[in-house]
C-alpha cells in the first residue's frame, strides 16, 4: 500500500516536466489545447469523487453522515486554503503578472500537492481499484495546471532550468503528504474514514469552483460543445473503470 502510494506520487510528480511543452506549443493553440484537457480533467475528478471515492466509503462507514460532513470539510478547506495561499490553478501563461506571484504559485502548488499526496494514500486503502482511478483523475488534472506553472514561472523571470527543477521540487511535495498520510493512518488507523470523502470533497471543489469556470470562459460555441463532449465521455471513462476495477 505505502509502495503503490509513493510510486504514484512520484508519477504526479514527474508530471510537472510536461510543463515545459507549454514552451513548443504556440499561445494561441495551447489555450484550446489546455480548454479540451480541463474539461476531460474536470470530468474526471466529478467521476472520481461520485464513483469511486464517496461509494467506497459509504461501504465501510457505520455513520454515512460523518461522512458528507467529512467530505464538506474538504470542500471549505480548500476554499480557505485558495482564499489564504491566493492558490489559483493557473491554466493560461499569462494569469499573473507580478514576479512575487511565481514564488506565490510554487508555495501554493507545493501545499496543493502536498494534499494530493495524503488523496493518493487515501485512496490506496481501499487497493488498486480504487487508487488507479484517483491517482489517474490527479495526474489529468496535473497536465493543464503544470502547462500554466510552467508558463508562469518563465513569465516570472526563471530560466528554464530553474523553472523545471523548482517546479519538480514543488511536485514532490506529493511523496511527503503520502508520507504524512501513511503517519496518520498508523497512529490511527481511523484516519481513512476522514481522509477519503476529505478527498471526494477536495475533487468536488476544484471541478466545480476552478475547471468548470475555467471553461466557462470559452465563448467558441463548438469548442463548448467540444468540451462538454469531453467531460461526459470523462465521467463515462471513470464509471466504467468503476465497474471494470470490480
Amino acid at each position: 500500500m505505502l509502495f503503490n502510494s509513493l510510486l504514484a506520487a512520484f508519477i504526479v510528480g514527474l508530471i510537472s516536466f510536461s510543463g515545459a511543452l507549454s514552451l513548443a506549443i504556440k499561445a494561441d493553440k495551447l489555450k484550446k489545447v489546455l480548454i479540451y484537457l480541463v474539461s476531460f480533467s474536470a470530468g474526471s475528478m466529478i467521476g472520481a469523487a461520485f464513483f469511486h471515492l464517496l461509494p467506497e466509503i459509504l461501504e465501510e462507514a457505520e455513520d454515512t453522515m460523518t461522512v458528507f460532513v467529512f467530505a464538506l470539510v474538504g470542500f471549505s478547506l480548500f476554499f480557505v486554503l485558495e482564499r489564504i495561499l491566493r492558490w489559483h490553478h493557473c491554466h493560461d501563461t499569462d494569469c499573473h503578472t507580478h514576479e512575487h506571484l511565481g514564488w506565490m504559485n510554487l508555495i501554493g502548488d507545493g501545499v496543493h500537492n502536498l494534499i494530493d499526496g495524503m488523496v493518493i494514500f487515501a485512496s490506496f486503502l481501499g487497493g488498486p481499484a480504487l487508487g488507479v482511478p484517483v491517482t489517474l483523475s490527479i495526474i489529468l488534472h496535473e497536465v493543464p495546471q503544470e502547462l500554466g506553472d510552467f508558463g508562469v514561472l518563465i513569465y516570472s523571470g526563471f530560466s528554464r532550468k530553474r523553472a523545471l527543477l523548482y517546479n519538480f521540487i514543488s511536485a514532490c511535495t506529493a511523496i511527503v503528504g503520502v508520507l504524512l498520510a501513511y503517519f496518520l493512518y498508523s497512529y490511527n488507523g481511523l484516519m481513512s474514514l476522514f481522509l477519503i470523502p476529505f478527498a471526494a470533497g477536495g475533487f468536488i471543489y476544484i471541478a466545480a469552483s476552478d475547471l468548470i469556470p475555467e471553461i466557462h470562459k470559452d465563448n467558441n460555441s463548438w469548442r463548448a460543445f467540444i468540451s462538454y463532449i469531453l467531460f461526459i465521455l470523462a465521467l463515462v471513462f471513470m464509471f466504467f473503470m468503476k465497474v471494470w476495477f470490480e
